[in-house]
């Protein structure tokens, strides 16, 4: 991988963005120390669905993967 064409793919890639959420994004990941933990950074209702997700976990509300890979097959 040659790093300054990769630079450049990036750039372009940036310069013709129009979604501002992840032109914010990318504003946070640049601003971001590097002891910033992802879980400050993420927004409530992000925080909320993991939490949820954790808690059907628990509960035991889970599909296994097996399951989930058999009756998506078709589209991977």
């Amino acid at each position: 991988m040659n790093l300054d064409n990769e630079k450049l793919k990036i750039i372009n890639w940036i310069a013709n963005l129009s979604d501002e959420s992840i032109i914010y994004k990318i504003k946070l990941l640049r601003e971001q120390e590097k002891n910033t933990d992802w879980w400050d950074e993420i927004s409530e209702a992000e925080k909320a669905s993991i939490k949820r997700g954790l808690e059907d976990a628990k509960a035991g509300r889970v599909v296994p993967h097996e399951e989930v890979r058999k009756k998506y097959e078709q589209y991977l």
